[in-house]
């Protein structure tokens, strides 16, 4: 028997166990079709996704619990069960223990990552998931000390867990752009795990009735790969033959912050982080290996606002490498902004939203209006769209994969 059919068989015992005790643990969750097409002329269909999740939690006394295990069902690949959380709490008098595996979220920007590097991401359908499902757990220790209004939190994370990335062949496969096509060597793709390749986190958080902040630093392995490279070469001409592209993933520190400060009507917010020695990727014909070592600065600053009812928020971000070189793949400066607005109507049976990155340095863009209409309690139909403007860079490179979409949600 196929191990996620034993798994499917475990969670259905353990959760109707569960639910029969006396005692029992609360357990909500939900089901859902995600259905999306593309509007290309041929139509096709993007996803067809079919999710149960589920949340399981229990407090008892000074020790709590939950676990999250989730399933996907597609129409083109195998059934996909997993784990997102399954963690314990230990509470004492001024700190608490947190063990398993969780989700761990920095920073004040929204549908961006800047500090929040805590927990990989999944992104084999790009940034078009909800955050809770690219946002991925990670097994971690973390420890909470609290003194009065302010927060001090440590997190060791023993073994590394990269990116998702999508696979090949996939429309959300994004463009590298190799001189000739590569073959690939995966021998330095895996971090062995170990004490010296573990990860280490710390936060300090304040939340006063002024101003909300943290600060943060981490020591760990950046979670997307750098590919190096080997060239092949005619001796006689000089020209390159093959290539060959060598995943790695490097150790990188950051440091930096946020905070949020309600102004008036406004909420003004900012996150900063600086990266101490990142990898990026270099012109192949003309560098060694294909990459080069470089610190990099990532920032935000947004403004929140809610006028007659409708929210509004847009944010100003920037990617900057201050040391930059000119065979880099990647600008000196990346300059992005995002839009929110969005309504409620007839007392929070319908909502609009409409939700944009604008890609300032590439003149590219993702526009994603959608409504939601609440049919009844916890029964919930969305409708939607994910536009591509542009014809290179973040967004612009997926241009052709514009999607209608539709999501059908029972929650319980």
């Amino acid at each position: 028997m196929k191990i996620k059919h034993i798994y499917i068989i475990f969670i259905s015992i353990f959760i109707s166990f569960i639910s029969k005790a006396q005692d029992a643990p609360v357990i909500s969750g939900y089901v859902r079709n995600y259905t999306g097409m593309l509007t290309s002329k041929k139509n096709e269909f993007s996803i067809v996704q079919n999710t149960l999740n589920i949340n399981i939690e229990k407090k008892m006394g000074r020790v709590s619990f939950k676990v999250n295990p989730y399933l996907y069902h597609y129409f083109d690949r195998d059934l996909e069960p997993g784990l997102r959380e399954a963690y314990m709490d230990l509470y004492f008098d001024k700190f608490d223990l947190r063990v398993g595996k969780q989700q761990i979220i920095y920073g004040k920007a929204e549908g961006v990552f800047i500090t929040d590097v805590v927990s990989p991401k999944d992104l084999r359908e790009f940034l078009l998931p909800d955050f809770e499902e690219i946002r991925m757990g990670i097994t971690a220790a973390k420890l909470s000390y609290y003194l009065k209004g302010n927060t001090f939190e440590l997190t060791w994370i023993p073994v590394f867990t990269p990116t998702q990335l999508p696979a090949a062949g996939s429309i959300w496969q994004p463009v590298i752009p190799f001189p000739v096509k590569p073959t690939f060597d995966y021998s330095t793709s895996e971090v062995t795990p170990s004490l010296e390749n573990s990860e280490l986190f710390l936060r300090y958080s304040s939340l006063g009735s002024k101003i909300d902040f943290e600060l943060v630093a981490g020591t760990f392995n950046y979670d997307d790969p750098v590919f190096h490279l080997t060239k092949q070469v005619d001796q006689q001409t000089g020209t390159l033959t093959g290539l060959t592209a060598r995943p790695e993933y490097h150790r990188v520190s950051m440091a930096g912050g946020s905070f949020s400060l309600p102004v008036g009507p406004l909420v003004i917010r900012s996150e900063l982080g600086y990266n101490n020695g990142r990898y990026f990727q270099t012109n192949a014909a003309s560098s060694k290996d294909g990459t080069i070592k470089k610190d990099f600065l990532h920032y935000m600053a947004g403004i929140d606002y809610n006028l007659a009812g409708i929210v509004l928020s847009t944010q100003f971000i920037q990617e900057v490498i201050p040391d930059h070189d000119n065979d880099m793949l990647n600008d000196q400066f990346e300059t992005t902004m995002t839009f929110l607005a969005s309504k409620d109507f007839f007392r929070e049976k319908l909502w609009i939203e409409f939700f944009s990155y604008l890609g300032l340095t590439s003149k590219d863009a993702l526009i994603r209006p959608k409504l939601k209409y609440s049919f009844a309690d916890g029964f919930d139909i969305q409708v939607g769209a994910n536009i591509f403007t542009g014809s290179k860079g973040r967004f612009g490179q997926f241009n052709a994969n514009d999607m209608l979409y539709t999501k059908v949600k029972l929650s319980f």
